[in-house]
């Protein structure tokens, strides 16, 4: 089977390495796409990666982009296994049929999967095709999921704390914040 497209990573002892060098190891950070999606998640999660503090220096992005959805968790198996990535950001969009989301979930079950297999986390990031009926509408779903969930794989290598704090909160990607409930609204059982 052909390495799917699109890897940015260095190969270690590259020429930008002077020679005896004793630098730590670049970490890499996953990114896998498909071509099925009408939106180009991929560029959205790597410009965001991009950004993040240490980008170049502490972490690069392994980009890979496959045929479909299903085909995401051997792709993300591959990076971990293959590539050494320590974490990945897998991006697929449903389509709008039932046995689109069928696959969906047959494809979300095989991510799982990879997950338990390497014991290193998958972020599964799929926006379905229904979610909203103009594309237009839909357009900035896919950019701030696809942002969103590559800052989170970001914070849990280097900032978990990021994520401590947004615990219980709500927090949304792709739409707004559904906001905590109220504890003081919630009665007492019994």
């Amino acid at each position: 089977m052909d390495k799917p497209s699109g890897s940015t990573a260095k190969p270690s002892g590259s020429m930008d390495e002077p020679s005896g060098s004793t630098a730590r190891p670049v970490d890499k950070i996953g990114v896998v796409d498909t071509m099925f999606s009408r939106y180009d998640m991929g560029a959205q999660a790597v410009d965001e990666l991009a950004s993040c503090p240490g980008y170049g220096q502490r972490f690069e992005v392994v980009r890979r982009t496959v045929p479909g959805f299903k085909d995401l968790a051997v792709a993300a198996k591959r990076m971990i296994e293959g590539d050494g990535c320590r974490i990945v950001v897998a991006l697929g969009m449903p389509g709008r049929a039932a046995i689109d989301k069928q696959c969906a979930h047959e494809a979300s079950t095989g991510i799982m999967m990879a997950q338990l297999m390497t014991s290193t986390p998958i972020l599964e990031v799929f926006v379905h095709e229904d979610e909203e009926d103009d594309p237009a509408d839909l357009a900035p779903v896919f950019r701030e999921r696809s942002r969103k969930h590559a800052r989170n794989a970001y914070w849990m290598l280097y900032q978990p704390e990021e994520l401590v704090r947004r615990a219980g909160q709500g927090v949304r990607q792709g739409y707004e914040d559904a906001g905590p409930i109220d504890a003081a609204a919630v009665l007492p059982l019994g």
